[in-house]
């Protein structure tokens, strides 16, 4: 029996605890790569973008997978849509806030500062520049950086909460039908990767690749799929039979994948011929849904366990993710003159990293009533005192 039908699924704490670890890993091996980014050290690593190149067509995936799964969960417990939607908003959208107008500023002005030629000090570019909502340099401000998952996130939250509440229409209804009827069967469960390379390769000679909520289709046309993903597996407990029945075949595919991205990405650093480029993109879908399928195939399997500082790490995801790409680039601006050797710096990224992204966890722990703003729920209320004995006038005046 699958640790879901028993309740809480520990194996996918634990993935989305690893996925966070990934992360910090990934962010600050990017100011080694060649790769364009918010900072880097003088002598960028041609291999680092290899090694990038394999985790980037699944980590992001992976998030919105889990964090549809818990989508699932949220909803079943929640007073119907409009409540849903009341608690995702109390979730998401004050750290976002506060993170998009606070903790992104000094990484947006190191980007500028090593990037652009901007020549304003910090204060000054929040005095003058952070707050005036326009362009520099062609960089927008103020600029959520790495929180744009946040605002992705609640506008699918939005968008299946209104389709929740149309749930008995019929084409909702339809739709429905038609997920159970395909995805679980195992020889259809690789049948949404044709769709999904079909619209990704058409999309990659007319949308340019851009961050942005109203116009990241290419990044929408993997991610949406992915959330829903993650929402139907928390609907329906047998889809996780057909994974671990598709494990092998994903494995082959994963492999195939990567045996065809990396040569590419080595080959063609700079300019990638047009057909490079579909090979390229038609290997990032098949990784992405391929290492999904066994990465929550073996949390399924091998991760159904709880541990006593589980909890508290499960916790910490969201408020280390708010300030842990911060905390990267402004080390990394520090540290990138003191001519240390390229392994050290990036143990001293990542240690540093760990560390101040706790402390800024164990801030927000303590934050009373603010808790929200650093991505924690509101601290619950106290038992009520016990009310004392009613008294007559005559005692009390004694």
């Amino acid at each position: 029996m699958s640790a879901s039908d028993q309740g809480r699924h520990y194996g996918l704490d634990w993935l989305r605890i690893g996925a966070f670890g990934i992360l910090i890993l990934y962010h600050s091996a990017l100011g080694f790569a060649p790769a364009p980014w918010l900072i880097h050290v003088d002598h960028p690593l041609p291999a680092v973008d290899a090694i990038l190149a394999a985790i980037q067509p699944w980590r992001m995936a992976l998030l919105f997978v889990v964090s549809g799964y818990a989508t699932h969960s949220l909803m079943s417990r929640s007073a119907g849509p409009v409540g849903f939607l009341r608690a995702r908003a109390g979730r998401l959208l004050p750290p976002l806030v506060l993170g998009t107008l606070l903790l992104a500023a000094p990484e947006t002005w190191i980007g500028l500062t090593q990037n652009h030629g901007y020549r304003a000090g910090f204060l000054s570019f929040l005095a003058g520049d952070w707050f005036r909502f326009h362009a520099v340099s062609g960089v927008k401000l103020p600029n959520p950086e790495h929180l744009w998952f946040l605002s992705y996130l609640f506008t699918y939250t939005l968008l299946l909460a209104s389709a929740a509440a149309l749930a008995h229409t019929g084409p909702v209804r339809a739709a429905v039908a038609l997920a159970d009827r395909w995805i679980a069967a195992p020889r259809r469960f690789w049948l949404p990767l044709a769709p999904l390379i079909l619209v990704r390769l058409a999309l990659l000679f007319t949308v340019p690749e851009q961050r942005g909520l109203l116009h990241d289709w290419v990044s929408d046309v993997l991610f949406v799929p992915a959330f829903l993903f993650g929402f139907a597996l928390g609907a329906r407990p047998v889809l996780w039979a057909t994974i671990h029945r598709m494990r092998p075949v994903a494995a082959a595919g994963a492999a195939a994948a990567a045996a065809l991205l990396l040569p590419l990405e080595a080959l063609y650093p700079d300019h990638v011929p047009h057909l490079a480029q579909a090979a390229n993109r038609v290997a990032q879908t098949v990784m992405a849904w391929t290492m999904i399928v066994l990465l929550l195939g073996a949390a399924d399997r091998w991760l159904r366990f709880d541990r006593p500082w589980r909890r508290r790490l499960n916790e910490a995801v969201f408020p280390l993710y708010l300030v842990h790409q911060t905390i990267i680039v402004i080390l990394l601006w520090s540290l990138k003159e003191a001519g240390l050797p390229y392994p050290l710096l990036y143990l001293l990224l990542v240690g540093g990293t760990a560390a101040g992204a706790w402390l800024f966890y164990e801030a927000g722990r303590r934050a009373g009533a603010l808790r929200p703003l650093f991505g924690l729920a509101p601290p619950r209320p106290r038992p009520a005192a016990a009310s004392p004995p009613e008294v007559s006038p005559a005692v009390v005046g004694t």
